[in-house]
């Protein structure tokens, strides 16, 4: 049943909800939840401590929509703020991707993201938003993008692969999930990031699972409802 469970949530190109996994596996609902946040949170801790290095796009973001009669923008409430950056090769094709939920966008966050995320000398490219000039804590090379937030902003060449990246994430949330809660975020961006930085070997995604799953600490369903961050 487990690794019939591995099989339908990895192989799902935009995710799998409670719901149809339970529908599939011919499970209770809470033992289905219980069998994707574990495998979920497996996801995340697998890809935690990957850094990316090189040429890296980096961009803010959020998970969520604005909400009738409330603000627009950033600081709008219900968003869950997160971090979306992308590594390329030496021909500007995207290498992997690291989707990271923070509190907000300071300045002291995203110093504290870098040194943990970032490779020493890798060159990232951002936007104007002040708080990204903490990527130089990291010994990186800062480059600024100004575009904007109008439409065009979205096909300013230097952002194609983490606008893609984001774009590609929309639509599967959309498409899978009726609501995404805040202190479970970090696992759907953990699920979703660990399918696109394993795109280019597909059937060793289950096997490299399961053994990754026998080396994570047990997270039984009090722990997993706590959610750590």
């Amino acid at each position: 049943m487990w690794f019939l469970g591995m099989y339908i949530l990895i192989q799902s190109k935009n995710g799998i909800s409670t719901m149809e996994m339970m529908r599939q596996l011919g499970i209770s609902y809470n033992a289905a939840w219980r069998m994707r946040h574990k495998l979920m949170q497996v996801m995340y801790e697998r890809d935690e401590r990957r850094k990316l290095g090189g040429v890296v796009e980096l961009d803010d973001a959020y998970l969520g929509g604005e909400r009738s009669g409330e603000k627009r923008g950033r600081g709008t409430p219900g968003k869950i703020p997160f971090l979306a950056a992308v590594d390329k090769n030496e021909k500007g094709h995207p290498i992997s991707i690291k989707l990271t939920r923070v509190t907000g966008f300071r300045k002291e966050e995203i110093e504290s993201w870098s040194i943990e995320n970032l490779l020493p000398g890798s060159t990232i490219v951002t936007d104007g938003l002040n708080c990204f000039s903490g990527v130089e804590a990291a010994g990186c090379k800062h480059i600024i993008k100004k575009v904007g937030s109008h439409k065009q902003a979205a096909m300013e060449p230097a952002f194609k692969w983490v606008n893609t990246v984001l774009g590609n994430l929309k639509n599967a949330m959309q498409g899978t999930y009726h609501v995404v809660f805040s202190k479970y975020s970090h696992r759907y961006l953990a699920e979703f990031q660990y399918r696109v930085n394993r795109r280019f070997d597909l059937s060793s995604l289950v096997p490299r699972l399961a053994c990754v799953a026998v080396r994570t600490q047990p997270r039984p369903e009090w722990l997993l409802k706590l959610a750590e961050i």
